[in-house]
């Protein structure tokens, strides 16, 4: 395996004769994806940002909305992009880290559950690794999820609804998640920011 990185290749596409900017090799863009340059839009490599295949999608969801004339179409916004690292155990994450958190000095409380506490990771042999909720405790909002463990990169969506909803770990909580499931490592981390776990 060789992780050698990106690089956006906007060479011989005639951005010379446009107004569009580019800052370092990459194409300039506003918030819905469009350049200097009234009809051109550019999402995914070409602009940098995240680097990933499903955020290069979303971009291109809004440049579309856009170009389509649609009202009230939303900026991008990169903090409710999930990430997700293939690997044994896999990792998946949405927000802020802890770190992060604490270095902007937010007040916050965190909960934490590890795949030990979950029947379904037990049943299936597969029970390294934890889900962590952040919230802001002046706000309640929910600003961090960090998954670590089985099927964390397909978990990872619940949070990113709940990142797209404004959700608090309070209605992360209450939603009902189906028992033998490992999803319901989402509600009891939330379930435990207040010291509510159940199963652990």
């Amino acid at each position: 395996l060789v992780a050698a990185g990106r690089a956006a290749n906007i060479e011989d596409i005639g951005l010379e004769t446009t107004k569009v900017e580019t800052d370092r090799g990459l194409i300039k863009v506003n918030g819905r994806m469009r350049t200097r340059e009234p009809h051109v839009y550019a999402i995914g490599d070409m602009i940098g940002g995240l680097w990933l295949a499903h955020t290069a999608a979303h971009e291109g969801l809004i440049a579309a909305h856009v170009i389509a004339g649609e009202a009230d179409v939303h900026e991008m916004d990169y903090t409710k992009q999930p990430h997700a690292t293939y690997c044994r155990p896999e990792i998946a994450s949405i927000g802020l880290t802890e770190e992060q958190v604490k270095a902007a000095g937010t007040p916050y409380k965190v909960g934490k559950i590890p795949f030990q506490a979950i029947a379904k990771a037990i049943i299936g042999g597969e029970y390294e690794g934890f889900a962590k909720i952040i919230t802001n405790t002046e706000t309640q909002d929910t600003i961090g999820v960090h998954i670590v463990g089985p099927h964390a990169t397909d978990l990872i969506a619940e949070a990113s609804l709940a990142f797209e909803l404004d959700a608090t770990p309070w209605e992360i909580g209450a939603a009902t998640h189906a028992h033998p499931t490992l999803s319901e490592i989402l509600g009891e981390a939330a379930m435990s920011v207040e010291g509510r776990s159940i199963n652990f």
